[in-house]
């Protein structure tokens, strides 16, 4: 079906997990009732970065708006129907607070790991920075040779069902009226002064006038921001999930460990979850989803093994490489407008956060549209600003 209508108040380039968000909790704004349009290329979603999602949230970050949105997403989740106005339909999510649990084996890093703990701490999460006989005591089944201390979190951190939130989003965003079309933006075209994008053309040929238009495509970022004769600093990047059943299964849930290695794994149902990423790690194509199976051999097991030695006989009964929104700048989301071209909005470099940092994002962007500020959360850190001027914006807990 072809958009109802001629113009909209609100484009929105891209109709997973950000681009739901955004479309529902416009509906949630007082005194707002533009018209929305959601373009998605692809209605499927086999290919996006929610699809390939592990559907983790924590609090362990270093900056401190990276907290601030965790806990607010921690929040979302935990009264997830209450947030959907109470209908009977929406289910309850459950998180499972399993939490993360970094692993230190140099001085410095585990000095490292000790101040995130106050930064932390300060702002209510409830990491512990734990000895090695510590996290031996809770956690008997690591091996801990090299290992000199650990951060770890059981309050509000660990897994959730992120494909029910990203469904909810979409239906609600439905039912109050937000449009969804099965189309592509293939073109913009600005006006005169350069200073607005007054219209989209979408593959089927249809020009639509807007009044916002908002880049929320995800790995496909850059080529959205082209359109508007922008540069952005996101690209795609391969990263690999494996679930594993183990012959010998652990007698309690494992953390979500963040091995020195690279390598992180946790327990995922009655099964395990490893993830990491290639040792080499290239931009790669939007299309390019080609696995290398030598990775669980060569560097996920191996990981594994060596951490908890028990689940040395695994057999891997799924797998997938999915592609992060990858901010090579400073590997945090890019939100908000762009300085010149005032009524193009940036949701995107999120760099693996993205799924957690959604409900406190598309809640922001949604108060920046309709109000012209953020009134919930300050966001102005992930501003578009400092990705003119190259001033990063430090993040040192990065998986």
């Amino acid at each position: 079906m072809p958009p109802a209508h001629a113009s909209y108040d609100v484009v929105i380039v891209g109709g997973a997990i950000f681009g739901s968000s955004l479309a529902w909790w416009l509906t949630q704004m007082p005194g707002f009732d533009g018209k929305v349009l959601v373009v998605e290329r692809d209605p499927s979603y086999q290919f996006a970065s929610t699809s390939h999602t592990n559907s983790c949230i924590r609090q362990q970050f270093t900056a401190a708006i990276n907290v601030k949105v965790s806990q607010f997403g921690a929040e979302f989740v935990k009264n997830f129907r209450h947030f959907m106005g109470d209908d009977p339909e929406v289910p309850n999510l459950a998180l499972q607070s399993f939490g993360y649990m970094y692993l230190a084996d140099t001085p410095e890093f585990a000095e490292t790991l000790k101040r995130n703990q106050q930064v932390q701490m300060a702002l209510g999460a409830g990491t512990k920075h734990l000895s090695r006989a510590e996290i031996a005591a809770a956690y008997p089944f690591y091996q801990l040779d090299d290992i000199l201390a650990g951060n770890h979190n059981l309050i509000d951190e660990g897994y959730f069902d992120g494909g029910t939130m990203f469904d909810w989003f979409k239906r609600m965003a439905r039912r109050q009226g937000v449009e969804y079309v099965h189309d592509e933006v293939i073109a913009m075209t600005k006006a005169p002064n350069g200073k607005t994008v007054d219209s989209v053309t979408l593959k089927s040929g249809a020009v639509i006038a807007c009044g916002t238009v908002v880049n929320a495509s995800g790995p496909r970022a850059q080529a959205t921001a082209q359109m508007a004769g922008l540069s952005l600093p996101v690209e795609p990047r391969k990263r690999y999930t494996f679930v594993f059943d183990a012959a010998d299964p652990l007698d309690r849930d494992l953390p979500l460990t963040i091995d020195p290695s690279g390598v992180h794994f946790r327990s995922e149902g009655k099964y395990y979850m490893a993830g990491c990423t290639p040792d080499e790690d290239p931009a790669v194509a939007y299309d390019d989803f080609g696995f290398d199976h030598s990775i669980w051999e060569s560097k996920a097991w191996p990981a594994v093994a060596t951490r908890v030695p028990q689940l040395d006989r695994v057999k891997v009964i799924n797998e997938w490489v999915g592609h992060y929104a990858y901010n090579v700048l400073d590997q945090n989301a890019i939100l908000g407008p762009h300085g010149e071209v005032g009524n193009f909005m940036f949701m995107n470099g999120f760099s693996g956060h993205g799924l957690q940092q959604s409900p406190a994002l598309g809640r922001g962007m949604a108060e920046l549209i309709a109000y012209g500020e953020y009134r919930s959360l300050d966001l102005t850190p992930f501003a578009f600003k400092r990705i003119e001027t190259g001033a990063s914006m430090i993040e040192k807990a990065v998986i």
